[in-house]
C-alpha cells in the first residue's frame, strides 16, 4: 500500500482538453507501471527540527530514491542545511534500483492529488513533467543567484528544459569508471587495465587466484550502465549521442552496436557463476573487502566506498572505463518542486536556492561520490577521481555523453524498453546479438521513422 501524507492544497481541476490531455498521458504512464506498484512502498521519515530544537514553521516533503548508506548520508546532510534555514525536511525515501520505484510512485500520488512539495527527477522526465505543467518554475530563484552564470552550460540546459526553470541542480555524476582494489592489483602484480588487452590479462591473473575479476549484478538498470559504457567505448561520445539521445536509424545498424553487445557477453566469464541481482552498495562492498577486485560504476559507488571508510588514494583506484577516458558519461541530480502545493512556494524556493550554495554543493558532492554543478567549484575540496571528473566535464560538450540508462538521453518508454532488452539478451546466452540488435532498433525508432 502507499502511504498517503494529508495536504491542504489539490492539484487543480482538469477543466480543459489540454488539461484532460495531461492527466490521460500520467495514467497511461501509471498504467503501465502498476505491476511495480506493491514492491515500491515509501519510507517516510519525521521532519528535521531546527538546531534549537523547535520545530520549523515550514516543512517540504522529499521523496526520492537514495538508500545506501553514502547516499543517506548526503540526505541528512540536505536536511539538516535545510532545516538551518527554518525548513524541514520530511523524508520519502522509495526503494528501487535507478528510481523506478519512485517514479511510479510520485506518478500515483499526482493521480491522487496527494503529490509531495518536492521530487527527486533526473533528465529527460524533468522536461515531461514540466511539458505536463506539474512544476513550479524557479526563475526567480535563478535570477536571485545568477544561476545562468554560477552554473554549467551542460547543466543550465538541463534544468531549462523550455522557458522556465524547472528543477535544482545537486551534483553531476561521472558513470564510465572502473574501480579497481588497489590491494589486490599489487599483491598480484598488476596495474590498472586502461585497454581491454589489459583488462583480459588482468582478469586472467585474479581469477586463476580465486578473485571475481569484475563484480556486476544482474539487476536490469546495472547491466544497462555496463552496456552503456561499452557503447561508448565503441564508438566515443558522438556515436553515443546518435543512437541514445537522437535515436538516428543508421545508428542501430550499425556494426559497433553490435560489438558492445558481444563484449556485455563476453565480460560475463568475469563476473562469476551465476551472476546474481544485487545491489549497486553490495556490489560496491564486495570490491571494498576483495571478494572482487574490478567494478564498473558510477562514481556514487566512490561515496560508498569512503562510507566503508576507504579512500580513493590509498584503497581503491576509479579510473575510466577502457576506451572512455576522453569521454564523460553523466547523469546528473536534481529536485522539482511540485506545483500542487502553491502555498508552500516559499519554502521551496529556499531549498533550491540552498542546494546552489558553494558550501552545500562541496559538502553534498564529497558525500555523495559526486562534482558540483558549478563553473568554479573548491578544486582543492576533491579528491583526484573528483578532479579528473569535473575537469573533464567542464572542459567541452563535445565529451559529454548522456546517460540513456539513468534517464538522460531518451524518454522513459525507450529507455524501459531498452533496459528490458538488453536484461533478456545478458539472461539468455541463446539470443543473438543480431537479434538483440534489431530488436533495439525497433524499440528506438522516432515517430518521424515509423
Amino acid at each position: 500500500m502507499i502511504e498517503a501524507q494529508a495536504t491542504t492544497d489539490n492539484v487543480p481541476q482538469q477543466r480543459s482538453a489540454r488539461k484532460e490531455g495531461r492527466g490521460k498521458r500520467l495514467m497511461a504512464l501509471l498504467a503501465l507501471a502498476m505491476p511495480l506498484l506493491t514492491a515500491a512502498a515509501p519510507k517516510t521519515a519525521p521532519a528535521a527540527a531546527t538546531p534549537s530544537g523547535a520545530a520549523p514553521a515550514d516543512s517540504l516533503q522529499v521523496l526520492h530514491w537514495w538508500q545506501s548508506a553514502s547516499e543517506r548520508r548526503a540526505v541528512d546532510l540536505l536536511a539538516e542545511r535545510l532545516g538551518q534555514q527554518g525548513v524541514a525536511w520530511r523524508d520519502t525515501m522509495v526503494p528501487g534500483g535507478s528510481g523506478i520505484g519512485a517514479g511510479i510512485v510520485l506518478r500515483s500520488r499526482v493521480l491522487a492529488k496527494d503529490a509531495p512539495e518536492v521530487a527527486q527527477l533526473n533528465g529527460i522526465v524533468v522536461r515531461d513533467w514540466a511539458r505536463l505543467g506539474l512544476l513550479t518554475d524557479l526563475d526567480q530563484v535563478a535570477a536571485r543567484g545568477n544561476w545562468d552564470r554560477q552554473l554549467l552550460p551542460g547543466v543550465a540546459a538541463l534544468i531549462r528544459p523550455g522557458q522556465h526553470v524547472v528543477a535544482a541542480p545537486l551534483g553531476i555524476h561521472r558513470i564510465n569508471i572502473l574501480f579497481h582494489n588497489r590491494a589486490l592489483f599489487a599483491r598480484h602484480g598488476l596495474a590498472a587495465p586502461s585497454t581491454w588487452p589489459e583488462f583480459e590479462r588482468a582478469a586472467e591473473v585474479l581469477q586463476r587466484a580465486g578473485v571475481t575479476p569484475l563484480a556486476q549484478s544482474s539487476e536490469p538498470w546495472q547491466v544497462a550502465t555496463l552496456f552503456e559504457t561499452l557503447v561508448l567505448a565503441e564508438g566515443g561520445a558522438v556515436y553515443f549521442r546518435q543512437l541514445f539521445q537522437q535515436r538516428e536509424p543508421a545508428a542501430f545498424t550499425d556494426p559497433r552496436l553490435g560489438r558492445a553487445l558481444a563484449r556485455l557477453r563476453a565480460l560475463k566469464r568475469w563476473m562469476g557463476s551465476p551472476v546474481r541481482e544485487l545491489t549497486w552498495a553490495e556490489e560496491a562492498r564486495k570490491l571494498a573487502e576483495g571478494s572482487a577486485a574490478m567494478l564498473v560504476m558510477g562514481d556514487w559507488a566512490k561515496g560508498e566506498l569512503n562510507a566503508l571508510g576507504l579512500n580513493s588514494e590509498r584503497d581503491f583506484g576509479c579510473g575510466a572505463v577502457p576506451g572512455t577516458a576522453a569521454f564523460h558519461l553523466y547523469t546528473v541530480d536534481t529536485l522539482s518542486m511540485l506545483a500542487a502545493h502553491p502555498a508552500q512556494r516559499g519554502a521551496q524556493e529556499t531549498l533550491a536556492a540552498m542546494v546552489m550554495q558553494a558550501a552545500v554543493q562541496r559538502d553534498y558532492s564529497r558525500v555523495k561520490g559526486s562534482v558540483p554543478v558549478l563553473r568554479a567549484p573548491d578544486l582543492g575540496a576533491m579528491d583526484g577521481c573528483a578532479r579528473a571528473s569535473w575537469t573533464l566535464f567542464a572542459s567541452s560538450a563535445a565529451v559529454h555523453a548522456p546517460s540513456m540508462a539513468h534517464r538522460m538521453a531518451t524518454d522513459e518508454t525507450a529507455r524501459d524498453a531498452m533496459v528490458a532488452e538488453l536484461h533478456r539478451f545478458f539472461l539468455n546466452e541463446r539470443v543473438a546479438v543480431a537479434d538483440t540488435q534489431r530488436r533495439l532498433g525497433v524499440i528506438g525508432r522516432r515517430p518521424q521513422d515509423r
